[in-house]
């Protein structure tokens, strides 16, 4: 089993996300000992994209541009929950030919992370049966973690 302590969580920039992040923070601010990934995966670039005559290059250069901006907000939540900054670090990652879940398990065995957080979508029933769901498959599919499903 790995480390509880060793915590990744899956940020984006929803509420549902700023919601787990917070709870995590309550959870854990205070134990010693944490280390903490914020770890986001954007997707693909849709095919359509490319017919703008823009490349891969661009894209990864604005998602990623975004996303450390999100990960730098979000570690300042986590600093005042009383999460150590030395204590958090950041990753973000494109889900090449794989989806977002799979991308974070990729990561969470990886890593050896021993928890992972996740904020639940907001997603009708339908939606959740025709897309799926990032935190259904987290939990269907992780093995050695817990996965708290924050809603």
């Amino acid at each position: 089993m790995n480390d509880w302590k060793k915590v990744l969580i899956a940020i984006d920039d929803t509420p549902t996300s700023d919601k787990g992040l917070r709870y995590a923070g309550k959870i854990i601010g205070k134990l010693p000992g944490v280390d903490v990934c914020l770890l986001h995966v954007y997707p693909e670039p849709p095919p359509d994209y490319y017919n703008s005559g823009k490349s891969l290059a661009d894209y990864t250069s604005q998602q990623e541009a975004e996303a450390n901006i999100l990960v730098q907000r979000c570690r300042q939540m986590l600093a005042e929950a009383g999460i150590e900054l030395e204590s958090i670090s950041g990753d973000v990652r494109m889900a090449e030919e794989k989806t977002i879940s799979e991308t974070i398990l990729e990561v969470q065995q990886q890593g050896e992370y021993g928890t992972i957080v996740v904020g639940r979508r907001g997603v009708s029933k339908a939606e959740e049966f025709l897309f799926g769901s990032i935190s259904n498959a987290l939990v269907h599919h992780s093995r050695d973690c817990t996965v708290w499903v924050v809603g």
